[in-house]
């Protein structure tokens, strides 16, 4: 189990993968806590991992957020997935092993970037503005677009 006072890692994963889709649709830590009968503040424990999502609670979120239940748990990196209690007993750990990999799609910046880009409902702007993105960033690691 993760050192005492220190959320486990797979909670940290399964909220920030809350945050992340609270944060794409528009919907407040207050909104999405009264759509939960919660305050804001127990949203934000959540979203932490310093509060363990219950079955109920997660199964709750899978439909208010819009996404299937196994969404909580995409793209877990395997040192996270090794974190889960029911796997630590395999092997010896370090209790501060663990770092939360500076991942940008936990990047409030890529949140409002994708949140905006949703937002131009002309799909050939939409296209367009892909495209330019894509060529400026092949320029900066000295690729050719597509």
């Amino acid at each position: 189990m993760a050192s005492l006072g220190k959320p486990n890692p797979v909670d940290v994963h399964v909220g920030s993968r809350v945050r992340m889709r609270r944060t794409l649709l528009g919907i407040s830590q207050e909104k999405l806590g009264q759509a939960l009968g919660l305050t804001f503040q127990q949203v934000q424990k959540y979203e932490r991992g310093a509060n363990r999502i219950g079955a109920s609670r997660l199964y709750d979120l899978s439909r208010i957020l819009e996404v299937p239940v196994n969404f909580f748990f995409e793209d877990m990196a395997q040192e996270v997935q090794e974190q889960s209690p029911g796997r630590l007993f395999e092997k010896e750990q370090e209790p501060d092993a663990y770092q939360i990999p500076d991942d940008p799609m936990n990047r409030r910046e890529t949140l409002e970037l994708v949140r905006a880009y949703y937002r131009i409902e002309d799909p050939e702007s939409r296209r367009r503005l892909f495209d330019l993105m894509r060529s400026i960033a092949n320029a900066f690691d000295g690729e050719d677009p597509e």
